[in-house]
């Protein structure tokens, strides 16, 4: 959409919509190209300022994610697999809070942060050896995301802090079997809770071990980082919601989601060309699932459909 040289005339369409707040992300790379200069670049800094000043104009209110599935490709450490990298969105985060104070209340770090936990679901033969590695990455993303939120405090009292997990506890036993219950019990911990527990009561849930076991997870944990965890709880829980999913130990004969395994379609529910349900009731179960466990506010900040655009 070249947002980038049209978001003036997107936001006066969007505010003629009637819409009030915008959720966009700010670029790691716009701000620190490497992710280790010692300097933001001004001319990043300068267009997301120009941005937020153009959403207030039109009425609308920043919602600003801090990662979005990018960040610096030069940097020389392994990802987030390299604590190292923890200190340069550290960074990264300080100077966004510092300048956009005045102009974002809102913010969220970490784009459905909880992904790596569920590609092992979806992809079929995902490799044991990622699915360690993936457990410690997040770990690190864990850690990052609470020191945002305790610097967001200490810049602003005033800002509100998200995590954003990658969908809701919206995944159905296919039948009354209670292996099917357990089995969903044990799918929502792994892909949901674990991520949402850290992020929201500052600690690992007491299932963690288990999972960690399952997995062969040895978690590179320091006294430091249990700190940080506790002190850097999120305000608020934000999340995706697109479809719900069925769980079951019983054969399938007709699954869903297309080219990824999303378990067996639910006969009560119609797909979309994708193979996504659509489910409004599942949305309000979501809700009220999340708001039992964590007493938070709540905001679905991305939802849609699958559906050919051609």
């Amino acid at each position: 959409i070249d947002f980038y040289h049209h978001y003036k005339e997107d936001l006066a369409l969007f505010a003629e919509m009637g819409f009030t707040m915008l959720r966009v992300s700010i670029a790691w790379t716009r701000i620190f190209p490497t992710g280790e200069e010692a300097q933001p670049n001004e001319k990043g800094l300068q267009f997301y300022s120009d941005l937020f000043a153009e959403m207030h104009k039109n009425g609308i209110e920043p919602l600003v994610t801090l990662s979005h599935y990018e960040m610096p490709l030069a940097t020389k450490y392994n990802g987030w697999g390299d604590r190292r990298v923890i200190d340069c969105f550290a960074k990264f985060c300080h100077v966004c809070f510092e300048r956009y104070k005045d102009q974002v209340k809102y913010w969220l770090t970490f784009n459905e942060i909880n992904v790596p936990l569920m590609i092992k679901d979806l992809i079929p033969g995902y490799p044991a050896e990622n699915i360690r590695q993936d457990f410690q990455l997040l770990h690190h993303q864990y850690v990052a995301s609470a020191r945002a939120v305790k610097r967001a405090h200490e810049i602003d009292p005033e800002n509100v802090v998200g995590c954003m997990i990658g969908g809701g506890p919206s995944t159905y036993p296919l039948t009354c079997d209670p292996k099917d219950v357990l089995l969903v019990q044990e799918k929502l911990q792994e892909g949901i809770y674990y991520t949402a527990d850290v992020m929201a009561k500052g600690a690992y849930p007491y299932f963690a071990p288990k999972i960690w076991k399952k997995y062969g997870v040895n978690l590179d944990i320091t006294p430091e980082d249990v700190v940080d965890l506790q002190q850097g709880t999120v305000d608020m829980i934000t999340y995706s919601y697109y479809s719900t999913s069925c769980a079951t130990t019983h054969p399938v004969t007709e699954t869903a989601g297309g080219n990824l395994n999303m378990g067996p379609k639910n006969p009560y529910l119609t797909y979309s060309e994708w193979g996504w349900s659509f489910d409004p009731d599942g949305l309000r179960y979501s809700l009220n699932e999340y708001y039992a466990r964590y007493h938070l506010p709540l905001m679905v900040v991305e939802n849609g459909l699958g559906a050919s655009d051609t």
